[in-house]
């Protein structure tokens, strides 16, 4: 039987960290199954934040280290959501940094993970720990967190919960809050709000123009591959999808009973059953996006519209699965890590087209882009191009408040310029 730690460390080193590993997968279903219901998806949240940093070795293991601390400290101590953290909460953890449990305390550096050789996989190290202390001649000294390591932890944990508000998940930062009310306050520090406009990072109508033709162009160059491409990427666009809304996930895998005509008004809607905060809601579907399941619906040989409560696959494997409780199925519903890399590479290809073309500053800009830039590209495309009304948005895109929908608002910089540029200052003043 594997040894394993007292606190598994979650994220391995970066290029094993979309690989997955059985150990974390087992220790993270347990907690959402008993425990915390979306830890599962904080975890999920986490590895896209951190894949941001890839190109930073030493940030990329300082903000594992530490998420994996607070993570622990919120599902294994504590037992609740991340989400429901407060500033009176984030004191418990900072005391519960400043005096750990002994057994959780290392006095050398160890990898987070080794590799098993007799099985060829990656295994959480049992010799490592979430502190490290300190040792003078052998003896072992008091636990000590400096007063600049407390305030690069809360740095980190208020970066982390800035993404968290960009990705809707949450609406407040208790790390932030925590800063501003300590004896680091005089101190400032950087950190990512929704409020910042830089920051809802959405597609310009040229850039989504290139991811659009860069999917049809390979559905009709491979089918087989990307007919599935296209509708996913059609559907998160048009309903303002979370990658987690379309995605399988224990207790939940998407149908194509989720689109329903209302018997009364004739119209459609895709219904979501459970969503942030486990609420559901239907959104309205566009006569485009109805086109488009007609589309996926034929290459897939089935009847142009679902019939009620159709049981079929939202998304089906291109192939069996090779193993899992779904092994050899076919039709099995797509994971968010899957769906995650098709749309990556479906932004890069469309990248490479931009660049192609000659728009180099477009290019870099798109390759930043995440899966859920999507959701923020329908609603603000919506907002300022359709312009559908803020209350109907708001409705499909399931924000609690009128205020987090108004936020998309012309929300680049370019825009304001644009309407700000023929301001006068004097209107009278050439009447003189």
């Amino acid at each position: 039987m594997q040894n394993l730690p007292p606190v598994i460390p979650l994220f391995d080193a970066f290029q094993y960290l979309d690989e997955g590993n059985p150990n974390i997968n087992q220790h993270l279903a347990a907690i959402t199954i008993n425990q915390v219901n979306d830890a599962a998806l904080v975890y999920e949240h986490a590895v896209d934040w951190l894949s941001e940093q890839r190109f930073n070795e030493n940030n990329y293991k300082t903000y594992r280290s530490e998420l994996t601390t607070f993570l622990h400290w919120c599902f294994d101590v504590e037992g609740i959501s991340v989400a429901e953290i407060n500033r009176r909460m984030m004191n418990r953890y900072v005391d519960y940094c400043l005096d750990p449990p002994a057994e959780l305390i290392a006095y050398r550096n160890v990898a987070q993970f080794v590799t098993i050789k007799e099985w060829g996989e990656r295994a959480p190290n049992p010799l490592w720990r979430p502190f490290l202390g300190k040792k003078d001649n052998g003896q072992v000294l008091p636990y000590r967190l400096s007063d600049k390591a407390l305030k690069t932890k809360m740095a980190i944990l208020s970066s982390f919960y800035g993404y968290l508000i960009n990705e809707e998940y949450t609406e407040r930062n208790p790390a932030m809050m925590w800063m501003k009310h300590s004896r680091f306050a005089s101190q400032p520090m950087k950190s990512r709000s929704l409020d910042d406009d830089e920051n809802i990072k959405a597609f310009s109508e040229l850039q989504w123009s290139y991811i659009m033709s860069a999917a049809e162009n390979m559905a009709a160059e491979q089918p087989d591959l990307h007919e599935r491409t296209l509708f996913l990427v059609s559907l998160m666009y048009s309903c303002y999808l979370r990658i987690s809304e379309v995605a399988a996930r224990p207790g939940f895998s998407p149908v194509m009973g989720q689109f329903r005509r209302d018997s009364h008004s004739g119209v459609w809607g895709f219904f979501i059953p459970v969503s942030k905060g486990g609420k559901r809601r239907t959104v309205a579907v566009s006569n485009q996006l109805l086109s488009a399941l007609k589309r996926y619906r034929e290459y897939l040989g089935l009847a142009a519209l679902p019939a009620p409560n159709e049981n079929t696959p939202l998304f089906m494997r291109h192939k069996a699965a090779g193993r899992g409780r779904d092994v050899g199925l076919r039709n099995a519903n797509l994971g968010i890590r899957q769906l995650r890399d098709e749309i990556n590479h479906l932004i890069q290809t469309a990248a490479d087209s931009a660049l192609d073309d000659g728009f180099e500053q477009d290019a870099q800009e798109m390759r930043q882009m995440t899966p859920h830039s999507i959701r923020h590209t329908g609603i603000t495309h919506d907002i300022n191009l359709n312009g559908r009304p803020l209350s109907h948005v708001q409705a499909d895109a399931g924000h609690d408040s009128i205020d987090t929908t108004s936020q998309y608002l012309h929300t680049t910089k370019t825009e304001r310029h644009e309407t700000a540029a023929g301001k006068l200052i004097n209107r009278l003043g050439d009447l003189r």
